[in-house]
């Protein structure tokens, strides 16, 4: 499946899938909503990939994609795509739940063979980033392993609240737990994060795609 918001580009990327005969295109979708869509009539397929473009526009973007297929279709690939992207935007597409990322701007051979490697879920696909990012990036992995493993479930759950812009007893409201509490939580995930205030700890947690920072329902 191809998720582009650029009907050009979107059409393109389809028609160069489609030329090869062990490869085909389930559906084309512009905006998250609509893949959605698709994959709720292709799910049933098997070796079923979402190539999502970062771009994204609307209500949800590409991350929010990434992140809602990852929940609800744990066996779908996601490959995150995208022209010159940095590496924070390819970082954070891989903690959303991209199996990999791929430059739309990478050569046609090359960008089919990460189609391929990116439909069989398990290897690591980044195809169009320098290779000096790589070093980083297996750091940056690590370190977000690090965080997601010492915070706990209620602690992740009192973040995400927190990322709403919502003041403590509006969260203990939230979450049904007193203002003291929910206090005593920020402080530890401040120091769990290495850092001494609510926006260090938010900003940090969406580095490493533990929250997302955007609309909410």
């Amino acid at each position: 499946m191809v998720v582009d918001p650029l009907p050009v580009v979107r059409s393109g990327l389809a028609l160069l899938i489609r030329s090869e005969a062990d490869l085909t295109v389930v559906g084309e979708a512009s905006t998250a909503d609509e893949a959605l869509e698709v994959l709720r009539r292709a799910v049933r397929r098997a070796g079923v990939l979402a190539l999502v473009a970062l771009n994204l526009t609307g209500e949800h973007d590409g991350y929010w994609l990434i992140r809602e297929i990852r929940e609800t279709y744990p066996d779908v690939a996601v490959l995150a795509c995208g022209a010159h992207s940095d590496d924070v935007s390819i970082f954070r597409a891989l903690f959303f739940g991209a199996d990999g990322f791929v430059d739309k701007t990478a050569r046609p051979e090359k960008f089919l063979q990460a189609v391929r490697r990116g439909a069989v879920r398990g290897d690591l696909v980044l195809e169009g980033v320098p290779p000096d990012w790589l070093a980083p990036f297996a750091a940056k992995i690590a370190r977000h392993r690090d965080r997601k493993s010492i915070l706990t479930g209620r602690e992740q759950e009192i973040l995400s609240v927190a990322a709403e812009g919502l003041t403590a007893r509006q969260i203990g409201s939230r979450l049904r737990v007193s203002e003291r509490t929910v206090t005593t939580h920020l402080f530890r995930i401040y120091k769990k994060l290495e850092t001494n205030n609510r926006v260090g700890a938010i900003a940090a947690a969406a580095r490493s795609g533990l929250i997302t920072i955007g609309p909410h329902e």
